[in-house]
């Protein structure tokens, strides 16, 4: 039979709950609000002048503006990009403490440091991705392919006979090539140099014959004619270079659907509240989409993409998944 005490010590409970949750919220709007405190640290993992450096200053002072506090950038290239993010990922969960990340040490590194010391999924949290930029394939001006079709069967026709260059081990020059490999189960000697420079000069002097890299890096030599472009790896042609076909127009039945962009992104450490989160996310694309910072992007050649923590966090994961078997057949490893 129901008896009204038992309500009333059923309810005791439930009040006590609620209102631990009330005060709970309260501080968290609270923390919404009182954030940020202080100026705000942004881990940018590639060096000064990069595309990933030309983001953050472009939006800088928009943040600053948005946000009520000075947003400092804090270069930190090492390790392909890893010793930055590890850093962020071991900071306080205040948001105070950004890092500027992309698909290397996001979606590369799980499958190719034996020791990495963070799991990007487990101890950061996405909060936006800002760009995407499509690889380019290009050869030197004498190799005798102009199209990806013909690539294709010359490296058929000379297994190991042609090397291509990339900007190092395990990047997505690198990983990019190695998935046209994997897919057309074709084969090409991988030299790896240490950025695109290096990279370029050995591509157009002829000790490399091929690599892929962003456009940025390219173009300068393909219109003096030291190198011809093969294909874009976006699914859909590059705004910035449309008379490229793409990896998948080829005709080349493997190659349909292939695409591999290069992408980036702003992570905090796990943890972090999440109206903080949110707070930095609005910031965060209320610059990226001021008139000023996408024409300043797309001269640069970066597509502004912008949206959601749960987009972000999407499409690391997928990428991960997408890169992980690619990565294993190569053997790329890095120690």
């Amino acid at each position: 039979m129901f008896h009204p005490l038992h309500a009333h010590t059923h309810a005791r409970p439930l009040a006590r709950l609620l209102l631990i949750w009330a005060v709970g919220m309260t501080a968290l709007s609270g923390w919404a609000q009182s954030f940020p405190n202080k100026p705000i640290r942004w881990v940018v993992v590639a060096p000064a002048g990069s595309s990933l450096d030309v983001i953050a200053r472009a939006m800088q002072e928009h943040l600053k503006d948005h946000l009520g506090q000075a947003v400092v950038v804090d270069n930190k290239p090492q390790a392909g990009g890893t010793l930055g993010t590890a850093e962020v990922a071991k900071s306080a969960p205040d948001g105070h403490t950004w890092v500027m990340s992309y698909n290397g040490p996001l979606a590369f590194g799980p499958h190719l440091y034996p020791k990495l010391p963070y799991q990007p999924l487990r101890d950061l949290q996405p909060v936006m991705i800002t760009t995407s930029q499509p690889n380019v394939i290009a050869a030197n001006a004498q190799f005798p392919a102009n199209t990806m079709r013909e690539l294709v069967s010359q490296l058929k026709q000379h297994p190991g006979q042609y090397n291509f260059a990339s900007v190092g081990n395990g990047s997505a020059s690198h990983l990019t090539m190695e998935y046209i490999k994997a897919v057309t189960g074709t084969f090409a000697v991988h030299i790896p140099f240490n950025g695109s420079p290096p990279a370029v000069l050995a591509t157009v002097a002829g000790q490399t014959q091929l690599m892929a890299s962003v456009p940025t890096a390219l173009t300068p030599q393909v219109k003096q004619g030291r190198l011809k472009y093969l294909a874009v790896t976006s699914a859909h042609r590059y705004a910035l270079l449309p008379d490229v076909p793409t990896v998948a127009e080829s005709g080349v039945p493997e190659l349909k659907g292939f695409e591999a962009l290069a992408w980036n992104g702003v992570l905090v450490a796990a943890g972090t509240p999440r109206a903080v989160v949110d707070r930095i996310n609005s910031a965060l694309n209320a610059a990226l989409n001021d008139p000023a910072v996408r024409e300043r992007l797309k001269n640069a050649g970066l597509d502004p993409v912008g949206g959601t923590p749960e987009q972000f966090t999407q499409l690391i994961a997928q990428e991960s998944a997408k890169w992980a078997p690619i990565i294993q057949r190569s053997g790329a490893r890095i120690d």
